[in-house]
């Protein structure tokens, strides 16, 4: 099966529900997974996203905050959402295809503004969620699996994927710590940098930028915050992958763009 996936940091699902659109119209995902949708579950727009053809849904969702969702054309052969760290603070739910692929969509914490977990309790959590996560794949790591791993991680890994290495080595998404904290969540299970597979690591590449730069397309002061990775059995089968820049100038934009890539059919 050939197979779209786009992610995006959405920043409310209802304030963007022509954006969503606009998205469906750039890149024909046939699986979008959004985060921070900011909605409960009951008042998510599943009509208007049926509408839009994806009438199959995983959603997990709380008021204001946080929230995830999986919309897809295709589905679903089995579908859930899982709590981390003790919290039920929506930040996951998955859902696995028929053929056995499966997609897990994440939102982890961001962090707080203080890089350093005995002042910031916001910053414990976020290195202990990412710990967990690691923990949890590992645990499932196995030759065969065909995983697809999206998400808000809140981290900037590479130096390029941030407008200032050295400026924002101090500043929470790019902290030595927790590039190391996703760099052990990369080898819990050989996971594959979709975006960087075709992207080189030289080119300098952001998903995210504040709201407020007065011109954010001129400052340019952005951070790949946004990901999607897949399992070593997947690797052969990536066709492409980008980042949809064009959405962050869109009427009424998330502060993020999506990441989309694609799979072809195997064969």
């Amino acid at each position: 099966m050939a197979l779209r996936v786009a992610t995006w940091n959405v920043n409310s699902v209802r304030l963007r529900l022509e954006n969503l659109r606009r998205l469906i119209a750039a890149a024909a995902p046939d699986i979008i997974c959004l985060q921070e949708t900011k909605v409960e579950d009951k008042d998510f727009p599943s009509a208007a996203v049926t509408e839009m053809g994806y009438p199959h849904q995983q959603i997990r969702g709380m008021k204001s905050y946080n929230g995830v969702a999986i919309l897809s054309r295709i589905p679903f052969a089995e579908a859930g959402t899982r709590d981390w760290c003790g919290r039920q603070d929506s930040r996951h739910v998955f859902v696995v295809l028929d053929g056995g692929i499966e997609i897990h969509n994440f939102y982890v914490p961001a962090g707080g503004d203080i890089p350093d977990p005995e002042q910031n309790d916001k910053f414990a959590h976020k290195l202990s969620f990412l710990d967990a996560m690691t923990g949890w794949f590992e645990a499932r790591r196995g030759e065969p699996n065909r995983f697809v791993l999206t998400g808000d991680f809140n981290i900037a890994p590479l130096d390029t994927d941030v407008w200032s290495h050295k400026q924002l080595l101090k500043v929470v998404s790019h902290t030595p710590v927790e590039v190391a904290s996703l760099g052990r969540l990369g080898a819990s299970h050989d996971w594959v940098d979709a975006v960087r597979h075709f992207i080189p690591p030289e080119e300098r590449l952001y998903s995210w930028w504040s709201y407020r730069a007065r011109d954010w397309a001129a400052s340019d002061r952005g951070r790949r915050l946004d990901h999607i990775w897949v399992t070593p059995a997947l690797e052969e089968r990536l066709e492409g992958a980008w980042v949809l820049r064009e959405a962050r100038g869109w009427e009424r934009p998330s502060d993020h763009v999506p990441v989309i890539a694609t799979l072809n059919d195997g064969s």
